[in-house]
């Protein structure tokens, strides 16, 4: 029998070669990309990619502006322990921060409207969150006027994340997502396509791409009604506008009905046995319009989430 000294010692060089990762967080990112069936709805000859970024551990694509801002946080001393991470979310931000403060024990507090799904109510509590609910009528505006409310009370108790504003958002997409993208289509991308929440995807994955391929075309893609039903999207002229928009960034942003973006989210099931949330039936819709329109390309689009927290609502 190995004495315990050496014992550990062996535990320790058996794990070294493990192929694993040291801790839940270390598993955001690299998510796959698909190819899209066109089913006559776009040249044959134009391929639609989408980046699923519901195999995130925490289902979305959320982790991984989640992920940098507390780690900027922690970097820049702004974070430290004993204080809060707070936030305020409509739903995919608010679970990344609940599951990255689990990972790295701090108590996080979210504030959502109250009308966000109530899978995204019990996962946040599932994972220990304190959930403030904000007028559903308000929407996420609402929400976050009320989560800077409390911050102001009180700055001292919270790191505040501040998804919105701060710049480790698309930082994250700059430095991840674009790279990602670029190294799986082999830079053969032509078009990048996003959906406008707190525009961090398409600001920084847009920015890494456009680093990478400076001829790439950049999409935005947002609800062409102000007062929508695409849960996580804004539309940004009838919206508080989150500091790390450039309305100046996209080449070209296209406007999508509420009843689109669910008839798209639909098709994906049907079609192509993919089940989403209706902002990626919203960014499909959007590929698709630029698929229409060329002869030949490689589009990117990202699709946030999956469809599990939508159940209790039609999807």
């Amino acid at each position: 029998m190995l004495p315990a000294q050496d014992s550990q010692l062996d535990v320790q060089a058996s794990l070294k070669r493990l192929q694993m990762a040291d801790s839940i967080l270390d598993c955001v990112g690299n998510t796959p990309l698909v190819r899209i069936k066109p089913q006559g709805r776009w040249p044959e000859d134009v391929v639609v990619l989408a980046k699923l970024e519901a195999f995130n551990p925490g289902g979305s694509v959320k982790d991984r502006p989640a992920l940098s801002i507390v780690r900027g946080g922690l970097a820049r001393g702004e974070l430290t322990p004993g204080k809060t991470i707070i936030d305020s979310s409509s739903g995919n931000t608010g679970i990344a921060l609940a599951m990255i403060g689990r990972a790295l024990g701090y108590s996080v507090e979210l504030i959502m409207p109250g009308n966000v799904t109530e899978e995204r109510k019990k996962l946040a509590d599932a994972y220990g969150a304190k959930v403030i609910f904000s007028d559903p009528l308000l929407s996420s505006d609402g929400a976050l006027e009320r989560c800077r409310e409390i911050v102001g009370a009180d700055p001292d108790t919270y790191f505040y994340a501040d998804q919105y504003n701060n710049p480790d958002n698309p930082r994250a997409h700059e430095t991840t997502t674009a790279a990602e993208i670029f190294d799986q289509t082999g830079g053969e991308i032509t078009h990048f396509v996003a959906t406008l929440g707190t525009s961090g995807t398409l600001i920084g994955a847009g920015r890494g791409l456009r680093a990478r391929k400076p001829g790439v075309k950049i999409i935005s893609v947002e609800p062409a009604e102000g007062l929508h039903g695409i849960e996580g999207l804004k539309r940004m002229d009838a919206a508080l506008v989150p500091g790390i928009y450039d309305a100046a960034f996209a080449d070209e942003n296209i406007e999508v009905a509420t009843e689109d973006a669910y008839e798209w989210t639909h098709w994906l099931m049907r079609e192509q046995g993919l089940f989403t949330g209706h902002s990626s039936g919203a960014a499909i819709c959007g590929a698709a319009r630029v698929a229409r329109a060329l002869d030949a390309g490689v589009i990117v689009t990202l699709f946030p989430d999956g469809g599990e927290k939508y159940l209790s609502v039609k999807i």
